[in-house]
């Protein structure tokens, strides 16, 4: 059985240029010695994504319009922050601030996880937010309307299971905390 290997990058060059999209366009190497001029990836910035939990309870979803899945989807709050100059844990807690008006008085990294790493570079922060209260205003950007949702504990485990909850780092993030809270209770 062959070990995987990974490619080498022979040329790289910026495909399509946009402040809301990067392209690049590889050619590399497989480690077959095959060649592929024109592997395209998606040159994205990290993202922060936060589960907050009220001293009440509840958990602070966001609903908003996808407009690539053309659908208004159940999230967890967070964005995209530029990992060269920004904390994951301050951009998680900045996100959740802009997107909702709701502060943390404690962040706790879960890990991180890759969105699409075949064809994108994005790595998603994960974190664990507790003593969320609403403290000020959101403040969107012009793509943004947003509905906060609080949702009680006890009742976001159901939604999982439903498929109501269905954007994919907002499913694994909830687990993710989920089963730390769990274990809090157990011990």
């Amino acid at each position: 059985m062959t070990k995987p290997q990974p490619w080498k990058i022979l040329a790289s060059e910026t495909a399509f240029q946009h402040r809301w999209y990067h392209l690049r366009r590889d050619t590399v190497q497989l480690p077959n010695g095959q060649v592929i001029d024109d592997y395209f990836v998606s040159v994205r910035p990290a993202g922060a994504l936060v589960f907050p939990v009220t001293a009440q309870g509840e958990v602070i979803f966001v609903r908003q319009y996808k407009h690539a899945a053309g659908k208004i989807l159940l999230e967890l709050p967070g964005g995209m922050f530029d990992a060269d100059t920004e904390d994951p844990g301050e951009a998680a807690a900045r996100e959740l601030y802009e997107e909702t008006g709701y502060s943390v008085t404690s962040i706790s990294p879960l890990g991180t996880l890759y969105d699409n790493p075949t064809k994108d570079t994005s790595v998603v922060h994960l974190f664990l937010a507790e003593g969320a209260a609403l403290t000020g205003q959101p403040s969107w950007d012009e793509t943004e309307c947003v509905e906060v949702i609080p949702i009680p504990l006890a009742e976001v485990l159901p939604k999982l299971m439903s498929g109501e909850i269905k954007v994919s780092c907002s499913v694994s993030l909830c687990f993710m905390a989920l089963q730390v809270l769990q274990q809090r209770v157990s011990l």
